[in-house]
C-alpha cells in the first residue's frame, strides 16, 4: 500500500499559471469594459483601474476582502500599513464606486481585522451604505501573545444600498447544533430537536453575529492555497447564502485565491471579480475548474441545506 498523501494545498506550476491565467481577461483597453461580459469572469488587472469603468448598479452581492491594515506581501505585492485616516482614505477609494455599482436592494460585505474597524464603519458610512451588522469571526489559529490577548477574531460588516430593502434569507444559513438540554414539552414531544439515526440530538439555529465554526484553511482541506490570508469557503458561503439568491450576480474586487468566485459558482451564483496578481488568478481558475467536478462545501450539508458545528463528521459536508 502507497502512502497516503495528506497534503492537499494547491501549489501550481509555472507552466500551469501560464495556463490557466491565460484563461482571465486581461482588458488592455479599458474604454472597452462596457462592451465585454463580466458575467463568470476573472479580470487579471489593477482594481482601481477597472471599478470606474463598470456601469451603476451591475451587482447583486459584493464582498470585499481587502488587504488588511499591516504588512503584508501577497505574492508579488506588497502592502505597507498607514495611520487611521490614510486606511481611511484607502477603503473610500474603491467604496464609492462598489456602492454605485450595487443593485438598489444589493448588500456588501467588508472584511478586516479589529485595528481597522474604525475605518471600516466610518468609510461605509461615507459612502451611504446602511450597516446592518457587524458579524465576528472566530478564526481560531494564531500564535499567543505574552503582553496582549491573544488575536483571534476579524470583523466583517454587513451592509446594504437600501435601510429595509434588500435579500436576507435567514433559512439558508441556519447552524445545526449538537443539543446539550433535549428538553420536551407536556405531552412528551421532541421541543424544537431532533434525534437522527445515529441517536445524536441536533437543532436547527438561527444564524448569529458571531461565527466559530469556520477553520482557516490549512494543509489537509482541499480548498487550501498558499495565500496568506485565504478565507475559508464554509465562512463566504454564509455571506452568499444569506445575501443572494440563485443566479444573482457576485462581485469580488479583489479575488485573491478566488474563493468568493468558487463558492458563487458552487451554490449556482453568477460572479466576477478582479485580480492584480497573475500567480492567484491562476489558482482562481484552477479551482474553478475543480469546481465543476465537486461542488462540495466543507461544512455545508447539501442535504439538508444548513451549516455543520466545527469538526463533524459528515461525508455529506
Amino acid at each position: 500500500m502507497g502512502e497516503k498523501i495528506k497534503n492537499k494545498t494547491i501549489i501550481l506550476s509555472e507552466s500551469y499559471v501560464e495556463e490557466y491565467s491565460g484563461r482571465c481577461i486581461i482588458s488592455p483597453s479599458l474604454c472597452n469594459v462596457h462592451d465585454f461580459s463580466f458575467e463568470n469572469n476573472i479580470v487579471h488587472n489593477d482594481t482601481f483601474r477597472v471599478l470606474p469603468w463598470i456601469a451603476n448598479e451591475c451587482f447583486d452581492l459584493i464582498i470585499i476582502d481587502p488587504p488588511y491594515n499591516l504588512d503584508k506581501t501577497f505574492n508579488q505585492v506588497s502592502f505597507k500599513k498607514m495611520k487611521l485616516q490614510g486606511y481611511l482614505e484607502y477603503l473610500d477609494s474603491f467604496l464609492k464606486d462598489c456602492a454605485r455599482i450595487l443593485t438598489p436592494t444589493g448588500s456588501l460585505y467588508l472584511c478586516g481585522d479589529w485595528k481597522s474597524s474604525a475605518a471600516m464603519q466610518m468609510a461605509l458610512t461615507e459612502n451611504n451604505l446602511h450597516i446592518q451588522n457587524r458579524l465576528t469571526w472566530s478564526r481560531d489559529k494564531g500564535r499567543g501573545a505574552k503582553t496582549n490577548y491573544k488575536n483571534n477574531m476579524e470583523d466583517i460588516w454587513f451592509t446594504t444600498k437600501h435601510p429595509t430593502k434588500y435579500t436576507f434569507n435567514v433559512d439558508a444559513i441556519k447552524l445545526k447544533k449538537k443539543v446539550i438540554a433535549p428538553y420536551k414539552d407536556a405531552d412528551g414531544n421532541n421541543k424544537d430537536w431532533e434525534k437522527t439515526e445515529d441517536g445524536k440530538k441536533w437543532r436547527l439555529t438561527y444564524p448569529s453575529n458571531i461565527i466559530y465554526d469556520c477553520t482557516i484553511p490549512f494543509w489537509s482541506m482541499e480548498e487550501n492555497t498558499e495565500h496568506p490570508t485565504q478565507k475559508p469557503e464554509k465562512l463566504i458561503a454564509k455571506l452568499i447564502l444569506a445575501s443572494s439568491n440563485e443566479g444573482e450576480l457576485v462581485f469580488d474586487p479583489f479575488v485573491g485565491s478566488g474563493t468568493t468566485a468558487v463558492v458563487s459558482y458552487k451554490l449556482g451564483r453568477r460572479f466576477c471579480g478582479i485580480e492584480i496578481d497573475r500567480t492567484y488568478c491562476a489558482l482562481t481558475q484552477y479551482r474553478l475548474e475543480k469546481a465543476q467536478e465537486n461542488q462540495r462545501i466543507q461544512g455545508y450539508d447539501t442535504t439538508e441545506k444548513c451549516f455543520l458545528e466545527r469538526n463533524y463528521n459528515d461525508k455529506r459536508a
